[in-house]
């Protein structure tokens, strides 16, 4: 029997992932031809929580999509994956668009239209005391700070990076980033604790600035690497409020990532999470 973990609400982005994979990822004017293109799910939200329903958790989301074909795809795939996605709406504006660009070895570029994610919002959600909320950054401000007044465990993935609003800052439980946005974000020297990610290299904990746990990476062939963040944040989520060590949870959290690298798309499979451990 898998080990039991909490529920985990989402808050956050849904997108349809328009994805070119090609050799070599192009310099600034350049065009480089022959890539192959595939339209998938994806939006940093909605990775997490499919992660997350694969892993084993009891997952609902709150997020919105546009009243179009990809929108209803995408409530869909949700529903499919095992996500309560009774609290995802209908916006006015179209549903999120990824475009990404993958190499031969993995690396990626993204740019992000966030179309109706833009009207995401939690007023009048119910949050339970006993529940994980997981937020990431492709949200409104103003929805990403109403969560420091939510009941239950908060996590927030601080991509793509800009300013945190303090008092989120200081109510997390947990913060989640890679190298580059933790140098970018130095108010979270304070945090209660952060996780920070280096890729191949694994991922470290720190509370207060202090390092507390530190995770190698298991050494897999990387296919992509668009789904790697997300998959790592649900499994880090889940896991603490759980209630395992750090360590454990910070090895679990990397091989999970390190799994998600192994596959294309932003939503690979996974094992259930004690599994990684």
């Amino acid at each position: 029997m898998p080990e039991p973990l909490g529920p985990l609400c989402v808050v956050g982005s849904i997108n349809i992932d328009v994805t070119a994979s090609v050799a070599r990822l192009p310099g600034a004017g350049e065009t480089v031809l022959g890539g192959a293109l595939r339209r998938d799910a994806g939006g940093k939200g909605a990775n997490q929580a499919v992660a997350a329903a694969r892993l084993g958790g009891r997952v609902r989301m709150i997020g919105a999509v546009g009243d179009d074909d990809d929108g209803r795809a995408m409530l869909q795939n949700l529903q499919d994956a095992g996500v309560d996605a009774a609290e995802v709406w209908l916006g006015e504006n179209p549903t999120g668009t990824a475009l990404i660009t993958v190499d031969e070895t993995g690396e990626n570029q993204i740019v992000v239209c966030p179309g109706a994610n833009d009207d995401v919002t939690v007023d009048g959600v119910a949050f339970a005391a006993d529940e994980a909320v997981l937020a990431q950054l492709e949200i409104p401000d103003a929805t990403v700070a109403a969560l420091a007044t939510v009941p239950g465990y908060l996590a927030v993935n601080a991509a793509p990076a800009r300013p945190l609003p303090p008092e989120v800052v200081a109510r997390a439980d947990l913060i989640i980033v890679n190298e580059t946005e933790y140098a970018q974000l130095p108010e979270l020297a304070s945090a209660r604790r952060v996780a920070v990610t280096y890729g191949a290299a694994g991922a470290a904990l720190f509370e207060q600035g202090r390092e507390v746990a530190r995770a190698a990476a298991p050494r897999v062939h990387a296919v992509s690497a668009v789904g790697a963040g997300d998959a790592f944040c649900a499994a880090l989520t889940l896991a603490l409020h759980a209630g395992w060590d750090a360590e454990r949870a910070l090895r679990a959290a990397c091989a999970v990532g390190a799994d998600a690298v192994t596959r294309l798309g932003a939503q690979p499979p996974l094992r259930p999470l004690d599994q990684y451990a």
